[in-house]
């Protein structure tokens, strides 16, 4: 008898349409030798005569059982095609999945490869209702590559977080010895089954190929069992199944995994409930709470620190069975970036509410509430996504409905004496003709915590929807308070939409196509309006459209407007805008006198750019300036000049045509630059850390990779340096020849020249405006804190955490010292209340160089701030609090900074705060190393850079 290699097990239940798909996957594998076990759980359906007739049609490939009762879930089934399987190994398949062709062949070559009991690979899942084919890769980073485990323990994440049964293929001898079995009665059944076989498997074998398409569908009429979320007894069965895997892992002693398996806990199964808390009833609330709790006492407390800090917040409050404070942090949650709660200060920290943190006794409360960090208390008011929640709601049954509601005012930031006006808006979600209707709110004031509005919305005579296409509509509250104009959306919170009526509307292709708006709760729990049909006649319309639409003439308009949308869409695609900038506007003439300027990829009106713009404009120059800009609105740029953001269609147009670019960085890779366009690149700092084509990752880029870097950095026509440094390092990195190199110095540092001349001539130092903007006591110093960024060894930029306690630097210094921090432009930072006016924050200062003028002291790491610093002369100190890993591991550098810095370089919180209390002595110890530091690293900065380049290249003055 034939052994099959492969044993595919199909479940199916009710799903006698699906059920070929599937099995026809099976049959086209690229492998000869797999056979098909079909298992059907009892349907009321046709499924098991599908079956039975596939296995009439493929004798000897496909065979089908039937089980005597239905099992309600997926174990049994499975455990039936297990024992009836005749393949060397075994995989499992639901019906309305499919494989991929090549799925059986790599799993079996990767299990007679490697000898492993257990083989897996890619999951993808498939959202078949999406128009626009989207799918999403089941936790990819686990499958990048292949490689080959002895133990689950050598790889957690494995059995953390891919706890999927379907990408995987099993020795059948090995689920046999070991007695591998799906539980039977409860759902979630995957999770305990995959946890079983990893912690048996003598070898696991991970592909990084695709094996298995897991088909989603969003707007299915019946949820999942793992959708049902809403139904507690749903987390009655997740709480079973985790406490089974946590009984096994202890037994086998995992308890590393265990600890990483209760981050995953709070991380996505706990929120997968939570986020449906606000939509769900008291009854289902204590029940939850109740469950789980009694699971949460048992977590690892470790497992709390690698979590979001709203996940330790939601998880700490349902602890307390706080539901007030609870269901707005779930709600922050379901909606990214929400702040949903009024916070509280105590002792200098933000808190996410008041309760909990006065109580002595609770030790966790303040350290989990705790939420200085997130800036909420610094943050822009109008860069904030404000909480905005219903407190009532009424309508007169016919076409008004009357909306109340309150708007979290953090710490109170809308002052009581702040005016307030306010509107609202009903927006439809997709934008076809008439975009929004609004209404005046009636009444809006200040209520403590929270802004309270009301207003009333004639819908019936107001808003026109065209019908059928702008079905479904956003409400949002626009606010004005003072000078911030502030947008929410407007949630439903604890209000109840039972019994709200279907409320009348006018659509402008007439109430036959629908003639109702139904209040809706969206996936988020925010209030939107629904286009329905209610009347007869609307309701005969309705079902002659939908027929219509779903039928084989209205498909192929259907299929003809998708191509026309998915044209619309390329057409702003940056490959279309690309091709565009060279086949059409690169062929338009270039305007003399046109100069592009750029700092920071558009994100700052700063830097040598803009020193050389104003150069210009002093000189009278005749140009016209175009500026790029990035981001939603511009901020700080000239208003003389023509602003245009970047990557749009006036930013090609201007690049292609201008006589000059003129930026810090690097104008987008892809353009090519024309031969009528002249390339200066002013740069941004010299180099402490390798740079270029001396990169590791540079270098790993492969020929391709480091081509296209080269052709990129040859559309330099001129590249300014401040010394011969500069030529070794910079130019050598970018390969520049010689004569690109232009011995100018910096434009931006020719303010730190004359600053320093002024000072050296007067005798005495100026602090400026800006000393009085930001509030700084005349008898205190001034230092500035500028650290540069760091990047992990893929080039990802990683977060800013002060590796000093700067609550402690304001309470030893503070009463001699103010500091200033700035942090990278690719980092931000928050400060706590708690320092307020001894540590400030000026990171949103874009231009640096008013501020190195105003420091009299600088702390950095290994920033290229400090080559600028040195021009003033003024002191510096180093903290370079990870260098070994910075010098070695990460990049690398040009030369030793212990040795060539002018100033000390200490390696600890502890030895910084001494060197800042030292801080005269280290004045006058250091003098000379940074007249040293100055003549080998700015040799060319002399105060005159802006002038030259004007004078060379726009006046004719100069050489």
């Amino acid at each position: 008898m034939h052994v099959p290699d492969v044993s595919v097990v199909v479940i199916v239940y009710n799903d006698a349409e699906r059920l070929p798909t599937a099995v026809r996957s099976v049959l086209d594998q690229t492998l000869a030798g797999v056979e098909v076990v079909i298992v059907d759980d009892c349907s009321k359906d046709r499924s098991f005569a599908v079956a039975q007739e596939l296995e009439a049609a493929h004798p000897g490939r496909v065979r089908a059982f039937r089980l005597p009762e239905n099992s309600g879930g997926c174990g049994a089934p499975r455990n039936h095609g297990i024992q009836q399987a005749t393949g060397t190994y075994v995989m499992f398949l639901d019906s309305d999945d499919v494989l991929d062709k090549n799925a059986c062949r790599n799993m079996l070559q990767a299990a007679e490869t490697t000898g492993a009991d257990l083989v897996s690979g890619m999951c993808v899942r498939v959202f078949v209702d999406n128009r626009f084919g989207k799918t999403s890769e089941w936790y990819p980073w686990i499958y990048s590559r292949t490689r080959t485990l002895e133990s689950i323990s050598e790889y957690p994440d494995l059995l953390v977080y891919d706890t999927l049964s379907t990408n995987k293929c099993y020795r059948r001898s090995f689920l046999l010895d070991n007695d591998l079995r799906f539980p039977v009665g409860i759902h979630y059944e995957d999770l305990l089954f995959s946890a079983q076989a990893y912690v048996a498997a003598r070898r696991i074998t991970l592909i990084p190929n695709r094996v298995y398409h897991w088909n989603v569908v969003e707007k299915a009429a019946a949820k999942s069992i793992s959708n049902r979320r809403h139904e507690i007894a749903n987390f009655v069965h997740r709480m079973e199944i985790h406490r089974r895997v946590d009984e096994l892992l202890a037994a086998k002693g995992h308890t590393a995994i265990k600890s990483a398996k209760d981050a995953k806990f709070l991380k996505h199964d706990l929120v997968l409930h939570l986020r449906d808390l606000p939509l769900l009833d008291d009854d289902y609330r204590t029940e939850f709470a109740r469950l789980a709790n009694g699971y949460l006492a048992g977590i690892d407390p470790a497992a709390y620190e690698n979590v979001t800090y709203l996940q330790a917040i939601c998880a700490y409050l349902l602890g307390k069975e706080d539901w007030d404070n609870l269901l707005p942090a779930a709600d922050a949650m379901t909606n990214k970036g929400r702040l949903t709660s009024p916070l509280a200060e105590r002792d200098g920290r933000v808190y996410w509410c008041a309760r909990h943190i006065d109580d002595p006794a609770d030790t966790e409360a303040r350290r989990i509430l705790d939420v200085t960090d997130q800036g909420f208390h610094t943050t822009p008011l109008t860069s904030l996504h404000l909480g905005n929640r219903l407190t009532a709601y009424e309508d007169d049954g016919r076409g008004t409905v009357t909306l109340t509601g309150a708007m979290v005012n953090p710490l109170g930031r809308i002052t009581a004496g702040t005016e307030l006006s306010a509107e609202l808006e009903f927006r439809a979600r997709r934008q076809v003709g008439v975009r929004s209707f609004t209404f005046p709110v009636t009444t809006v004031r200040h209520a403590g915590d929270t802004i309270e509005w009301s207003g009333t919305a004639d819908i019936g005579r107001t808003v026109r929807p065209l019908g059928i296409i702008d079905a479904v509509w956003d409400v949002r509250l626009k606010l004005t308070a003072g000078e911030d104009r502030i947008t929410t959306r407007v949630s439903v919170g604890g209000v109840h939409l039972d019994r709200a009526a279907a409320l009348r509307v006018r659509p402008r292709l007439t109430r036959l196509v629908s003639d109702r708006f139904e209040p809706e709760i969206t996936k988020k729990g925010n209030l939107s309006y629904v286009l329905v049909a209610q009347g007869p006649a609307a309701v005969r319309t309705s079902n002659l459209i939908n027929s219509a639409i779903h039928g084989k003439a209205a498909g192929l308009v259907k299929r003809g407007l998708r191509k026309a949308l998915h044209a619309r869409r390329n057409l702003g695609s940056g490959e279309q805008k690309v091709k565009v900038y060279h086949e059409v506007f690169s062929k338009l003439p270039v305007k003399k006198g046109t100069v592009v300027f750029e700092s920071h990829m558009g994100k700052q009106y700063s830097d040598s750019p803009r020193a050389v713009y104003e150069e210009m404009v002093r000189q009278g120059v005749a140009f016209e300036a175009v500026w790029s800009y990035a981001g939603a609105r511009p901020t700080g740029f000239p208003k003389e000049a023509t602003l245009v953001k970047r990557w749009s269609w006036p930013y090609l147009r201007a690049l292609a045509q201008a006589e000059f670019w003129i930026d810090n960085q690097g104008f987008p890779l892809a353009l090519a630059k024309r031969p009528g366009t002249t390339y200066i690149q002013t740069w941004h700092g010299s180099a402490l850390k390798r740079m270029g084509f001396h990169e590791p990752r540079t270098k790993a880029q492969g020929r391709a990779g480091q081509a296209k870097f080269q052709a990129a950095i040859d559309r330099f026509d001129h590249f300014l340096i401040r010394s011969e440094h500069d030529a070794r390092t910079l130019a050598k990195g970018f390969r520049l020849r010689d004569e690109v190199l232009l011995r100018t110095g910096y434009p931006r540092n020719d303010a730190l020249v004359a600053a320093h001349r002024a000072e050296v001539d007067s005798g005495e130092r100026v602090r400026g405006p800006l000393a009085a903007e930001l509030g700084i006591d005349p008898d205190k110093k001034v230092l500035l804190y500028a650290p540069t960024f760091r990047a992990n060894a893929d080039g990802q930029v990683e977060g800013f955490t002060f590796p000093f306690d700067v609550e402690e630097f304001a309470e030893r210094l503070g009463d001699r010292f103010v500091l200033l921090v700035r942090t990278h432009y690719l980092n931000s930072v928050s400060l706590p209340p708690s320092v307020a006016g001894r540590v400030i924050d000026v990171s949103r200062h874009h231009d640096i160089t008013p501020l190195l003028a105003l420091a009299d002291g600088l702390i950095t790491d290994y920033s290229s701030v400090m080559f600028d610093y040195s021009v003033l002369d003024r002191p510096m100190l180093f903290f370079a609090y990870d260098y070994d890993t910075y010098a070695n591991d990460i990049r690398g550098t040009y030369f030793d900074l212990k040795e060539k810095a002018p100033g000390p370089v200490v390696a600890t919180a502890d030895e910084l705060f001494q060197a800042v209390s030292a801080f005269e002595e280290a004045d006058a110890k250091y003098a000379e190393a940074r007249q040293r530091f100055l003549a080998e690293f700015g040799e060319y900065d002399r105060g005159d850079a802006a002038r030259q380049i004007v004078e060379k290249f726009f006046t004719g003055s100069g050489k």
